[in-house]
């Protein structure tokens, strides 16, 4: 946890935004794999933990909007839970941590909700996305859980969204924190990722780094030679000399926050020169696209950017035909790119995306596109300095798109097909990393991890 005044002005600020009425933030719940004492690792909704700091289930968080009296909602340790996890502090001791000078029995609940109501009070909630939290939330309002979604609020919502995405300094050391551990599990891979090795093999590697600092991942691994599938997850394959390996792997910190960095390596530890031609297209992609990052220009221009470099290389390479800007703005470049550029990211990887992906990604000065590979893309709206990011473009050759797309002759005159027929078999490269917008520019985050061709190379020689 940060310092409770952190907690405190962040509350604060929360409540300047003048809205009114009780603003309830519900804490996670434990979820169990297959009976209810064998759980998953615990992951505490991201929006109770920026406000509140605790790491614990079944706690709640009601702020007043209207007096400034803020209350936290849980159990008293009870004998039982000592016994099968130790001494635990009293709720108003974790209460104090978070700044919180009232606390209440999480069975009151219910009853102080319903006497706001009652008496004409807004009860403000975010959009639940488990099941648990979507059926204890109706439960503390009287209400189905259908009809919950029509009272989210929209006034809540915005407003969590303009706090959260603009980071904080203490969130910023979190995220280069994670970094430190991201890099060390991205070097290990660089130098186990050899022929005749199974992608499970390298994926314990890098896991293990994160659990021997008592950690989590920010999300599953993705390694594998297969890199065209976008999320490939399995780890099942052994790695051939000549394969090129995605391996898009991040930790959290033990505060929560996330990191999501994306290398691409060739097992044998050389690029051969059909990989490099391609493998420099990508990088060139995300150097355009970093250079190009600044407060007040739309992440859709910096996608779009991404994509003209991608065509303009590729039209070099016999890819493509014709014009440039013509590609990007039919769509057609995403037979290569079907994925958007990047995403906001925090406590969470994709950060407040259960809150509503258009919301946090588009608001209200962009439009979701409906071209496939550009409807994607996760954040388009115009960027701020403090705004934490990905920057991530790829090239991938998908032999079932590929062959859908010429049996269609979709988009015939742009695309040669003929030239993607012949790396049907190549697989994809991606390259990302997390990145400050700042009032200048853009500052990529961490201690920087081999990323050109030469210093991939270099660190799978080592």
């Amino acid at each position: 946890m940060f310092s409770a005044d952190i907690y405190q002005q962040r509350r604060a600020r929360l409540q300047a935004a003048d809205l009114s009425g009780l603003l309830l933030f519900p804490g996670n719940a434990d979820a169990p794999m297959n009976y209810r004492d064998n759980i998953y690792p615990f992951v505490q909704d991201s929006s109770f933990r920026y406000f509140f700091g605790l790491n614990e289930p079944g706690l709640a968080g009601v702020i007043d909007a209207d007096s400034g009296e803020v209350t936290l909602f849980g159990r008293e340790p009870e004998v039982a839970d000592v016994v099968w996890t130790g001494p635990q502090p009293s709720l108003a001791e974790r209460a104090a941590l978070a700044g919180v000078n009232r606390s209440r029995p999480y069975a009151e609940l219910a009853a102080v909700l319903r006497a706001a109501r009652d008496n004409g009070r807004t009860v403000h909630y975010l959009a639940p996305y488990r099941g648990e939290a979507l059926i204890e939330l109706g439960r503390l309002l009287a209400l189905h859980p259908d009809e919950l979604g029509a009272g989210v609020s929209a006034a809540l919502t915005r407003a969590v969204v303009a706090l959260r995405e603009i980071k904080g300094a203490e969130e910023i050391a979190e995220m280069e924190r994670a970094l430190t551990v991201t890099r060390a599990m991205h070097l290990a891979a660089m130098r186990e990722a050899r022929p005749g090795v199974a992608e499970r093999a390298v994926v314990g590697e890098m896991e293990g780094i994160v659990r021997g600092h008592d950690w989590q991942l920010a999300y599953p691994s993705i390694f594998s030679r297969r890199g065209e599938v976008l999320h490939n997850h399995h780890h099942d394959q052994l790695l051939q000399a000549g394969d090129l390996v995605v391996n898009d792997s991040g930790a959290a910190s033990d505060s929560g926050y996330a990191s999501d960095i994306t290398r691409t390596l060739p097992v044998g530890g050389r690029f051969t020169p059909r990989q490099r031609e391609l493998y420099d297209t990508v990088l060139a992609m995300q150097l355009a696209a970093l250079d190009a990052i600044r407060p007040g220009v739309p992440y859709l221009d910096v996608h779009k950017l991404a994509a003209r470099v991608m065509v303009e290389r590729m039209t070099a390479l016999g890819f493509f035909q014709g014009d440039a800007d013509a590609i990007v703005d039919s769509g057609a470049y995403a037979i290569a790119f079907p994925h958007g550029l990047g995403h906001q990211i925090g406590l969470d990887v994709h950060d407040m995306e259960g809150l509503g992906e258009d919301l946090v990604g588009y608001g209200d000065e962009a439009e979701r596109s409906p071209l496939f590979g550009l409807g994607y893309l996760r954040l388009a709206k115009p960027l701020k300095a403090g705004m934490a990011i990905t920057v991530e473009p790829g090239i991938y050759f998908i032999p079932a798109l590929i062959d859908a797309w010429q049996a269609e002759g979709r988009h015939s005159q742009y695309i040669r097909y003929e030239t993607f027929r012949q790396y049907r078999d190549f697989g994809g490269i991606r390259i990302e990393d997390d990145v400050l917008v700042t009032e200048q520019g853009c500052r990529v985050l961490g201690a920087p991890i081999p990323k050109t061709a030469e210093e991939v190379e270099a660190a799978m020689a080592d």
